[in-house]
């Protein structure tokens, strides 16, 4: 949404320079069926994404840094990350964001504003890579949100999820829940039910009922921020006009530059924008704003500067 044809000139100059198992079914609060899932043995360890704090916390109460754009991984200026969508997962991410569009053959693609930009693979080969993850990681709760760039049909996605067999992992709520009635962290892996899904526009829950509308659930701050005195804000920039109560929020805390007016993620500045201090300052004005945490800091470049310590901070963990 923020490049144009300049900048496909300017990406085309750019690529030519350069043990045993057990059974586990539960049943989840705020409603939603649970499966019977094959949990390895590192279930009991007891933690939780990585801390036991979080297995009793609500999901709306646990705040994660999370990768913006985590399918376009590489060098170029239409790429968001340094590594891959496993890498990042490996990291200790634990919310992806990603844009999609139909390819020119009509296949749902993991694509930048537009596939002619832009095509990391299809969305089912990018949902194959996080099932296999959670395959191996059964202590684990992802969040994935995504761009509806086409506004396509729920029963779309659907067809990849099933494809790759995550739709069995993902969480589906009975009706639309207050921040109160969402499931521990520690219910959502003993059911099986490890991945919660939004979809940015178009979602509709009885079609799809995994697919969550982002904008029922959370608000987000402005993003295309090209000066860091941007981050010193924390306006309510989508859904237009909406309130804070009742909701989520994401901060988009990544900073942009502008090359000929054209916007392009700012890898320079990479380290500072994503370091414990940048990211604490807004997260602190936007608590002081909402009087909660946010559930997300969305970030380019998620592997550079110190996001993990600024997420252990904002869960008030060290």
């Amino acid at each position: 949404m923020r490049y144009s044809s300049l900048l496909a000139a300017i990406v085309t100059v750019a690529a030519t320079a350069v043990g045993g198992a057990r059974a586990v079914p539960a049943p989840l609060p705020g409603g939603g069926s649970s499966t019977t899932t094959t949990v390895s043995s590192d279930a009991s360890t007891g933690a939780c994404n990585g801390r036991v704090e979080y297995c009793s916390r609500l999901y709306s109460n646990v705040t994660q840094v999370a990768a913006h754009d985590s399918a376009f991984v590489g060098i170029l200026p239409t790429e968001n990350q340094y590594i891959s969508v496993t890498d990042q997962l490996d990291l200790g991410v634990r919310f992806l964001q990603a844009q999609t569009h139909l390819d020119s053959s009509s296949v749902l693609s993991m694509c930048h504003t537009s596939c002619t930009e832009l095509n990391a693979g299809t969305l089912e080969a990018y949902l194959t890579t996080i099932k296999t993850w959670l395959d191996a990681n059964t202590n684990e709760v992802l969040t994935l949100l995504l761009v509806n760039g086409d506004f396509l049909s729920p029963t779309v996605f659907a067809t990849a999820f099933e494809a790759a067999g995550l739709d069995s992992y993902a969480y589906a709520p009975s009706g639309t829940l207050t921040l109160s009635q969402w499931p521990t962290l520690q219910a959502l892996i003993n059911a099986g039910k490890r991945l919660v899904v939004f979809l940015d526009y178009d979602a509709n829950t009885s079609e799809v009922a995994y697919l969550l509308p982002e904008f029922t659930y959370f608000f987000e701050t402005p993003y295309d921020v090209t000066s860091t005195d941007d981050f010193a804000a924390c306006a309510i920039d989508r859904p237009s006009g909406a309130s804070a109560s009742g909701r989520m929020y994401i901060v988009n805390h990544f900073l942009d530059e502008d090359i000929l007016g054209i916007l392009i993620p700012n890898s320079g500045a990479a380290s500072t924008t994503n370091s414990e201090s940048s990211i604490l300052a807004q997260a602190q004005v936007c608590e002081g704003l909402y009087s909660n945490a946010p559930k997300a800091v969305l970030l380019d470049y998620i592997s550079q500067g110190t996001p993990f310590a600024a997420e252990l901070a904002m869960n008030n963990l060290s």
